[in-house]
């Protein structure tokens, strides 16, 4: 800032040294820019001043917010496994858009009761129906393995 402080002033000197002065319509001209550059430094400055303080509480708030952070995530991060049920995700069905293929879930039931959704990413329509046939298949399938562990068992 004491940069800006330095130029003007050096041209405020270089008017007066050239003699410019307010009789003339140039003169009042010349002066007039130099008197609002100072003014300009003055607000820049001012700004400088501000952001420095600016600066100051949001550090002093990010540091306040850091150890609040670890405080609640620590915590919750221990206590996580008590919270958590696997039971909640097998009620989930993954449904891939046929349209832009993004993959998202949805409840059993809604699956199963639903006709038709819309997907969230690219909003058209998709038929559940068409999609059942490839949600009862891996039903199957998962029935099937079940039944092939349970004979690889009985046989050892």
């Amino acid at each position: 800032m004491e940069n800006l402080y330095e130029k003007v002033a050096y041209l405020r000197g270089l008017a007066e040294g050239l003699g410019v002065n307010e009789d003339s319509k140039e003169g009042r001209l010349l002066l007039s820019i130099i008197d609002v550059l100072d003014e300009f430094a003055d607000a820049i400055n001012e700004l400088d001043v501000k952001q420095a303080e600016l600066e100051d509480v949001v550090d002093s708030i990010d540091e306040d917010l850091e150890k609040l952070e670890d405080e609640v995530y620590e915590s919750y991060d221990e206590d996580y496994d008590d919270y958590y049920d696997d039971e909640d995700d097998e009620d989930l069905v993954e449904v891939t858009c046929p349209n832009c293929k993004v993959t998202f879930y949805l409840e059993e039931d809604e699956y199963l009761n639903e006709d038709e959704i819309e997907c969230p990413n690219c909003n058209e329509v998709i038929y559940l129906d068409e999609l059942e046939e490839d949600f009862d298949d891996e039903e199957d399938d998962d029935e099937y393995e079940d039944e092939e562990d349970d004979e690889g068992k009985k046989d050892k």
